[in-house]
């Protein structure tokens, strides 16, 4: 790790229980890397405590994490980024773990995938739910992820600098996650304690509301970036429909010359007008997000990759 510029991204709001042991945590793992703290409109001394403890402090108004982790991708130049929370729930130790593997086999990201210490760290609900969208995701994208929401990641500057993150919140990690399948990036995932919340610190996140602000993520990247998938499936599910409303009308007309129900058929040819208009439709944007995918990662080879990255000083 000597050979590389190291930076440390705690984005933050309101952690003024916690954010100085996160400084000083990750100080204590990655003594050559530079912590920067992204202050989000605190009301409390979260600024304070980051920049006494060493941190490099700075601020983002827009509200929100993803809006957050936007300002510092654009801003922080470094080799090796290490994303972390500063709640103190990620295992600072853990990082050098993190970093070497990510330089050693020339890596573009990898995810610190959580084990709790205790049920109270990691909540069934949001166990559950992390599930389900890393489910989710992995089905669609194909890939094997297991845990898709984690907040602790080690980053390349060639993931970072080429990532057009577009979420303002919680949904970050989706998108991360999906730009990584997506450009087919060398990735890893590596088992990281994870504890609960110190006693004074309160989570931001709202299990439903950012809950469902995830899974419309997913269902818009999965629009974005597998269109024939989705339209295809609109097409399928409209087709199945149209076609069990007409079969009683075909089997009338077989056997009495006759269409009784106008209402009826008039709905089924517009449902399958409908059907085949949304397969037109995947056909179409599916040739387009082949090329746009192909100017995206042309834009990501440009950038070095870690094994060629020295330092930049």
């Amino acid at each position: 790790m000597s050979d590389r510029d190291i930076a440390v991204l705690v984005p933050c709001y309101n952690e003024a229980a916690t954010i100085g042991t996160v400084v000083e945590d990750f100080r204590a793992a990655l003594p050559d890397a530079t912590i920067y703290v992204y202050d989000n409109n605190s009301s409390d001394e979260t600024k304070a405590i980051a920049a006494a403890a060493g941190a490099v402090v700075r601020t983002e108004t827009r509200q929100g994490k993803g809006h957050v982790v936007r300002r510092m991708f654009a801003d922080i130049e470094a080799d090796v980024y290490v994303l972390v929370d500063g709640d103190d729930t990620y295992d600072a130790p853990a990082a050098p773990n993190l970093v070497d593997r990510l330089i050693d086999d020339g890596l573009d990201m990898v995810t610190g995938t959580r084990a709790a210490s205790s049920d109270a760290a990691y909540r069934t609900g949001h166990r559950f739910g992390n599930r389900l969208l890393t489910g989710l995701v992995a089905f669609s994208f194909g890939s094997e992820v297991s845990d898709m929401l984690s907040g602790y990641r080690v980053l390349s500057r060639r993931f970072v600098k080429s990532f057009p993150l577009l979420s303002g919140g919680f949904e970050i990690e989706t998108e991360m996650t999906v730009h990584a399948l997506e450009l087919g990036m060398p990735q890893a995932e590596v088992t990281t304690d994870y504890k609960e919340r110190p006693e004074g610190s309160e989570s931001k996140l709202n299990t439903y509301g950012d809950g469902l602000k995830i899974l419309v993520t997913i269902v818009r990247m999965l629009k974005e970036e597998r269109p024939l998938a989705f339209f295809g499936s609109m097409f399928a599910l409209l087709a199945a429909a149209a076609i069990v409303l007409a079969i009683p009308i075909v089997i009338t007309f077989v056997n009495t010359g006759e269409v009784p129900r106008f209402p009826t058929a008039i709905l089924a040819t517009g449902m399958m007008l409908l059907a085949f208009l949304s397969l037109v439709c995947g056909l179409i944007l599916a040739t387009v997000t082949r090329g746009r995918q192909e100017l995206k990662r042309l834009r990501y080879l440009q950038i070095p990759g870690v094994l060629d990255s020295g330092s930049r000083d």
